[in-house]
């Protein structure tokens, strides 16, 4: 874990400067997630970055908890809700598995994050404990494409292992969409919209009440 906060703190002026690749995926991303919140809405996002997607929902809904692992990423999004004059915010510096927080929320948003988690079900664990019975886990995923997949992904996984031991990329664990939406399942959530975004998975899962994680 620290090796991985090193990594983010390391890059983070730079991710916090660099465009938004596919502008159109991300603003359908924001309408999607729009439509599920409501103005008094408590939410907590996990692996929040600089805040960029939770400063632009915030308001939505009475309050955000933006979390993330890395100290520098959260300097700026503190930095940017003051710069936006956005006040029912909290940036707080905190693993994926969510300890510095207790809740319980009403949404949790967790935009590509999974695919660089090594313990995918404690951190499903996790959220599904901090939800409120019948809250909602809402998350993008990059996953393995079925057959060869487009010329990026296959470029990446010649890439990936030479800048990981470079030291340049995190650790990153691509599960498929059956696997994904399998351990969502298991640990307490009812999947209620799911879709494709190039090879990104969109997901919207509901924590089911008197379930228990598996």
């Amino acid at each position: 874990m620290k090796e991985s906060a090193a990594f983010w703190d390391g890059i983070a002026k730079r991710y916090a400067a660099s465009a938004i690749r596919d502008t159109a995926s991300y603003e359908f991303t924001l309408q999607r997630t729009r439509s599920y919140l409501k103005p008094q809405d408590k939410v907590l996002e996990i692996g929040a970055g600089t805040g960029s997607t939770a400063l632009l929902l915030a308001s939505s809904v009475a309050h955000v908890t933006a979390t993330d692992l890395s100290t520098e990423m959260i300097k700026i999004g503190q930095a940017k809700a003051a710069e936006q004059g956005v006040h029912n915010i909290d940036f707080l510096v905190d693993g994926a598995t969510a300890e510095a927080v207790s809740g319980p929320y009403d949404v949790l948003l967790a935009h590509n994050l999974f695919h660089l988690l090594d313990d995918l079900p404690g951190v499903l664990e996790r959220a599904n404990e901090r939800l409120k019975p019948g809250g909602l886990l809402i998350s993008k995923t990059p996953c393995k494409p079925q057959g060869l997949g487009p010329f990026s992904y296959r470029l990446m996984q010649v890439v990936l292992p030479i800048m990981q031991r470079l030291g340049q990329a995190p650790f990153i664990a691509m599960r498929s969409v059956t696997e994904l939406e399998r351990l969502i399942g298991e640990q307490g959530f009812q999947i209620v919209e799911a879709c494709n975004q190039d090879i990104r998975r969109y997901i919207v899962a509901r924590k089911i009440a008197g379930r228990q994680a598996r």
